[in-house]
């Protein structure tokens, strides 16, 4: 075969491999079917060179696209640059590594695209990180002016005095910045604190030595804020009232005295539990005995806060039963029924509200001791035993005193009734009675003496010239069986030992008693 064929071959398998390159390129990149056409029929007419085409055309055109890739170059290489001034700005600030693209070479539109991503997420992580250094920073200077804090180091000093656009902003910075912040926000909440608990025995102690409202507020700037100028005034007056407490300690120790009596109170102690702080009842008035009362005062008050809710669940029980008591004291009372502006009505209410909210209430305690109890492995007790003991106490209490009170009512009618039988009753309501009506004296009423003699003791008689009911005597017979008498004046005119009679009472013996015989208008017993 001669050479001129064989590099014919070669040319063809050449540009058959292109061909078979230039598909895969377009495949790759996803160019569609119809444009891949085009494509060859562009690729078909280089080679066949169709057209009347010259040299001098061709040279031509090519210049211009040689002309216009270095163009492309040109702005490639001009925007790598700028990229690359902005990529090393933002770093340095940032503390992180450059960007690594070769800066020898010209970079594709992809490369490019790729590089001001990266740039643009530099310029969004910078701003994130200043705006956090600025708030730490403001949050900084806060903590040194009110911890009075001078910088001391050289990052101390760089964050407060320098300028804001030269810190650097990596992480281990930001990391650091937020160390100090919070070391800073310790040291403040401590002296706060301090000063806090300053206060709080400065004003214990002004109470219980009675310190004059005028001296209290000559210190009263020193009340607020935690500045260490402020800590140290504080310091000194607990150390001018400590002074003054050791020169009247009998006047102190009662004042925590009165205190310790309250929370025993809150505490609902039981007369055992108040006796056995003995210190209580001494009157040796040294500084030992006021460290022992403090020391209780201190255990009072945080034992009242461990069980604080529970004490005002008590309490809470407490008034609503005195509260119920007080209630069923006025519904026992006769003169409630005056129902003076309705009150009558609204105590009823309330009473039946109590009678349902006190059982409630009772229940919701017991559930909350029983779980304290298991929580605490120890009774819970009121007044010196379980509070569900205390409270069925002051129900059976309750329930004894209504049914001793009725017991009461009863001899006292029981009482009455005797009495009533025995002497007569009294008028109820005299301000209500009648007046008399027209009648002569001789036209009173006859009695009969064998319906008197045989009226029961509930037997009433009923004057003429009253509206009052009177209760008569008990008949009672006489020793030897015979009927008693009773005599009614049957006319007007009075016999002067009638009068005598009416105008005197008169003692009757009958069957061994001595009875009080009084004169009745219209008739004499």
């Amino acid at each position: 075969m001669r050479r001129s064929e064989v590099l014919a071959e070669e040319s063809i398998v050449c540009l058959q491999k292109a061909l078979n390159h230039l598909r895969e390129i377009w495949e790759l990149i996803g160019i569609p079917e119809d444009q891949r056409l085009q494509r060859t029929e562009v690729v078909k007419k280089h080679i066949k060179e169709e057209g009347e085409t010259t040299i001098l055309q061709l040279e031509k055109d090519l210049r211009t696209q040689v002309e216009l890739r270095r163009k492309q170059k040109k702005e490639r290489k001009q925007e790598l640059k700028i990229l690359q001034e902005q990529d090393q700005e933002l770093c340095e600030i940032l503390c992180m590594p450059h960007y690594e693209i070769d800066s020898t070479s010209v970079p594709s539109l992809e490369e490019l695209n790729q590089f001001r991503q990266h740039v643009a997420t530099l310029r969004e992580t910078k701003a994130s990180r200043r705006e956090e250094f600025v708030n730490i920073k403001r949050q900084i200077i806060l903590c040194m002016e009110e911890l009075e804090h001078t910088p001391d180091t050289s990052f101390e000093r760089d964050v407060v005095c320098e300028d804001e656009e030269a810190f650097c902003l990596s992480l281990e910075n930001i990391a650091t910045l937020q160390k100090l912040l919070r070391q800073l926000e310790v040291r403040k909440s401590q002296n706060e604190a301090v000063c806090e608990g300053l206060r709080a025995q400065i004003r214990e102690l002004w109470d219980r030595l009675q310190i004059p409202a005028e001296e209290r507020e000559a210190v009263a700037t020193v009340m607020t804020g935690s500045k260490a100028k402020v800590r140290k005034a504080l310091q000194l007056e607990v150390d001018r009232l400590e002074e003054l407490k050791m020169q009247n300690m009998k006047k102190v120790i009662e004042a925590i005295r009165v205190e310790v009596a309250q929370y025993w109170d809150k505490c609902f102690y039981s007369q055992e539990q108040r006796q056995a702080f003995a210190a209580y009842y001494s009157e040796d008035y040294t500084e030992n005995l006021l460290q022992l009362h403090d020391a209780e005062i201190v255990r009072l008050r945080n034992y009242y806060e461990v069980h604080k809710e529970l004490f005002e669940g008590v309490q809470k029980w407490e008034e609503s039963w005195r509260l119920f008591l007080e209630f069923e004291r006025k519904a026992s009372d006769p003169s409630r029924f005056t129902n003076r502006g309705g009150n009558l009505l609204k105590e009823e209410k309330q009473r039946a509200k109590l009678q349902k909210t006190l059982p409630k209430l009772e229940e919701e305690l017991k559930a909350r001791i029983e779980m304290w109890e298991q929580e605490h492995s120890k009774a819970f007790v009121v007044n010196g035993q379980k509070f569900m003991e205390y409270v069925t106490e002051q129900w059976e209490m309750h329930r004894l005193e209504k049914e001793r009170a009725k017991q009461e009512r009863q001899l006292k009618n029981k009482k009455q009734t005797e009495t009533e039988m025995l002497y007569g009753s009294t008028p109820r309501t005299p301000n209500k009675r009648r007046g008399p009506t027209p009648s002569t004296p001789g036209k009173v009423r006859k009695l009969n003496t064998t319906t008197m003699s045989n009226a029961t003791a509930n037997s009433s008689i009923r004057p003429v010239f009253s509206g009052t009911v009177y209760r008569s005597p008990v008949s009672r017979l006489p020793p030897s069986g015979s009927k008693p008498v009773i005599t009614s004046t049957c006319s007007g005119k009075k016999t002067p030992r009638a009068v005598k009679h009416g105008a005197n009472k008169e003692n009757l013996e009958l069957n061994g008693s001595i009875l009080s015989a009084r004169t009745f208008k219209g008739f004499q017993i």
